[in-house]
């Protein structure tokens, strides 16, 4: 599974990082910093939930 994010929806939210924090890495001014990230095994319910919760759909999940 690979999760993949769009800087230009990413408004800071950090709802991502509040679900899953060990998926979703933020930086210095709160927002995602994925880019593209290849989920580890047992991890990708939570990658599931984080994307879920973005208000801004800024992140994709292609499985």
């Amino acid at each position: 599974m690979i999760v993949s994010l769009d800087n230009s929806k990413c408004s800071g939210h950090a709802r991502c990082n509040a679900v899953a924090p060990e998926v979703y890495t933020l930086d210095d001014d709160g927002y995602c910093n994925i880019n593209e990230l290849t989920v580890p095994a047992g991890l990708e319910q939570s990658a599931r939930d984080g994307a879920a919760n973005c208000p801004e759909r800024a992140l994709t999940i292609k499985e």
